[in-house]
């Protein structure tokens, strides 16, 4: 089981986990749903499930192109700890799991569970001919505010959907930052980024934009809710961790990558989940 943790990185699910957790509370608050533990539950399966999936195909897709990259080639297919059926049966089982999951949530959910899916999994081809793939695997986290808040309302709102902008550009942006470290290879190899199009300098140009329209999507949910001043210190909170990672990064210096990937983003959705959850219910 390690070595399939390992596989998806499963730690990282704290990504988007939070935003998740974010639209499910949002329809509780705003629609005044019952709080359900089993439907939290059945969320929060979601969310590992499609994740797991995600990730798992996406290292079974590329297995060969992580084999030629040194910075990959550690990866579970090509270094021989996972043999690339393994991998792909993973897959299978938990795409299963998640669709199973959104049968027993409401009939929205499970229509819709095929699309979230395609886009989930179909990611992973978007490198061999687009340098969109960063908003590509935005728009595959982007689906997890809105299908939280789907899961309890079974209908669409413009709140969740604003939160869904937010991640798009949060995530095509850090995505951004994360492919510098594959500039030289990508281009090397016919493969598409923004970095490998445009380069290192005007690459983190373009995460920046990004990053700032996903602080404007905040502050549009914050002002269409009407929210007070816990969610915009967490707003405030969670812009200035986007821009302390621009501040990590250089670039002829991508040493401290990891530090604004991983640490950086996952500390910014964790704690602005927290300031949301304390402005929707002040009494927690």
């Amino acid at each position: 089981m390690q070595r399939y943790l390992s596989l998806v990185k499963f730690s990282h699910t704290l990504f988007a986990l939070p935003f998740a957790f974010i639209g499910f509370f949002l329809a509780v608050w705003k629609d005044g749903f019952p709080f359900s533990w089993p439907l939290l539950g059945l969320v929060l399966i979601c969310m590992v499930t499609a994740r797991n999936a995600a990730m798992a195909f996406n290292r079974w897709a590329d297995r060969r192109i992580d084999a030629d990259n040194p910075r990959t080639a550690i990866r579970e297919i090509p270094a021989g700890i996972l043999k690339a059926d393994q991998v792909l049966w993973f897959v299978l089982l938990n795409a299963a799991g998640f669709i199973a999951a959104t049968y027993f949530i409401n009939p929205l959910c499970f229509a819709l569970s095929p699309v979230a899916l395609a886009v989930v999994l179909g990611y992973s081809y978007t490198k061999r001919f687009t340098a969109l793939c960063h908003v590509i695997l935005g728009l595959g986290l982007a689906i997890v505010p809105t299908a939280g808040y789907l899961a309890v309302a079974g209908r669409f709102d413009l709140l969740p959907l604003l939160f869904s902008g937010a991640v798009l550009t949060w995530v095509s942006g850090f995505d951004i930052i994360y492919a510098l470290q594959d500039e030289g290879f990508d281009r090397d190899h016919g493969l598409h980024s923004i970095p490998a199009w445009l380069g290192l300098q005007r690459a983190l140009r373009v995460s920046e934009g990004f990053h700032l329209a996903s602080a404007t999507f905040l502050v549009a949910a914050g002002l269409h809710a009407g929210f007070g001043a816990w969610y915009w210190a967490g707003v405030l909170l969670f812009s200035g961790l986007l821009v302390y990672q621009h501040r990590l990064v250089r670039p002829g210096d991508l040493s401290r990558v990891n530090l604004a990937f991983f640490t950086t983003n996952g500390i910014a959705s964790v704690l602005f989940m927290g300031f949301v959850l304390v402005e929707l219910f002040p009494g927690i």
